[in-house]
C-alpha cells in the first residue's frame, strides 16, 4: 500500500507497553517480566496478561522513555541480555509504532534458572 493518508496519529502508553512487553519476552534470556517494586525484596514473575505492569512508558519532550523490570535467565550475561534487551525493543517501537524514543532503561529485578 503506498498510498499517503494525512493526519495524525496517536498511540496510547498502554499500547506502547505492551509492544515493549512481548517485545522483551521474545529476546534470549529474559525469563519474564517483574513488577517495578520489590515486595520483601523478591521479584515475582509476572503473568503475561499483565506485561504492561512490567513496563513503565512516560512521554517526553524529546519522545518516550521506556522503563523495563525484569528477571534475566541465570548464567546468561546480563550486559548482553540487557543490551539485545534494548536493540529488540527500540526496533519494535521504530518499526510498528513509529514513535521517536528517548531512551530505555533495563532494570534487572531478580535472576531465576529456567525450568
Amino acid at each position: 500500500m503506498t498510498q499517503k493518508i494525512f493526519g495524525n496519529l496517536h498511540v496510547s502508553n498502554d499500547v506502547l507497553a505492551d509492544l515493549a512487553g512481548t517485545a522483551a519476552l521474545g529476546c534470549y534470556g529474559v525469563v519474564g517480566m517483574a513488577a517495578p517494586s520489590l515486595q520483601d525484596g523478591i521479584a515475582k514473575i509476572l503473568p503475561a496478561n499483565r506485561l504492561r505492569r512490567g513496563v513503565i512508558v512516560t512521554p517526553r519532550e524529546a519522545g518516550i522513555h521506556v522503563d523495563l523490570y525484569v528477571v534475566i535467565e541465570y548464567g546468561t550475561n546480563i550486559t548482553v541480555v540487557s543490551q539485545n534487551l534494548i536493540d529488540n525493543v527500540t526496533y519494535v517501537l521504530n518499526e510498528f509504532a513509529q514513535v521517536p524514543l528517548d531512551g530505555i532503561e533495563v532494570h534487572v529485578q531478580g535472576i531465576k534458572v529456567r525450568k
